[in-house]
């Protein structure tokens, strides 16, 4: 049995996360700020759990402490922490961008600092969510860009400082998938389907679509896997549409 820091655990792809892999003989530890959904979300689960903010390094170095006092080891970390903001940049305010800066950049960047401590007695496998909006030039979306788009270049700079002990970093690049987050892009008829048109395959994303492939960067099959920002987005970030 392996044990699992989810951090973000009671979001969209947190949740489904959380429960997939409790299904399946994970250990998970949970971490949201929310503390009425995440008992709620770890006691379903029989899961531990611990309110923490995320960007916070002292209170997720905390986190990691008290998971590896509870399991003995950790084995694999995912943050599913973030945020969308959709605006041109001269309409951001400077509250927006700090707070996207802090639930995108600073929650990696935490994640990354405590792992690089905390797992490097016996290694393990750290998960962190890019955007294809990082990767292509998007309008409307440079706040949430420039964050992702620091999340690559934290990702391949953790994979080569951490390889020598055996710690590997890669992050999922998801095109426009079903949240909670997203809703209101959903349930508006004419941004669904300008959305679905610039996906090539012609649909959107679910959780399903994430959280298969977290469940298998974490394993054992994909040990030898690191430093990559991998596209699960439909073709959004590197194919042409109509």
């Amino acid at each position: 049995m392996k044990n699992v820091i989810i951090l973000g655990a009671t979001g969209g792809v947190g949740s489904d996360l959380s429960q997939r892999l409790s299904a399946t003989g994970w250990k998970c530890f949970l971490v949201a700020r929310h503390e009425a959904e995440l008992i709620s979300l770890a006691n379903k689960l029989l899961a531990n759990y611990a309110v923490a903010d995320c960007s916070d390094f002292e209170q997720v170095n905390r986190v990691f402490q008290n998971a590896t006092d509870v399991f003995g080891r950790i084995d694999a970390v995912v943050n599913c922490c973030g945020s969308v903001l959709l605006k041109p940049a001269h309409l951001v305010s400077s509250l927006e961008y700090e707070q996207v800066i802090s639930k995108n950049i600073t929650t990696a960047f935490a994640t990354v600092r405590a792992a690089g401590r905390f797992l490097a007695p016996n290694g393990g496998s750290v998960i962190l969510f890019t955007s294809a909006a990082s990767q292509i030039g998007l309008p409307n979306h440079e706040a949430i860009s420039a964050a992702k788009g620091a999340v690559n270049g934290l990702v391949l700079s953790a994979s080569a400082t951490y390889a020598g002990k055996n710690i590997r970093f890669n992050a999922i690049a998801p095109g426009l998938t079903r949240t909670p987050m997203t809703e209101s892009i959903f349930n508006n008829e004419n941004s669904l389907k300008v959305s679905e048109k610039m996906h090539a395959l012609k649909r959107l994303g679910t959780t399903d679509d994430l959280v298969n492939l977290v469940d298998f960067l974490i394993s054992d099959r994909a040990t030898w896997i690191t430093g990559q920002i991998i596209a699960v987005d439909g073709g959004l970030g590197s194919l042409k549409t109509n």
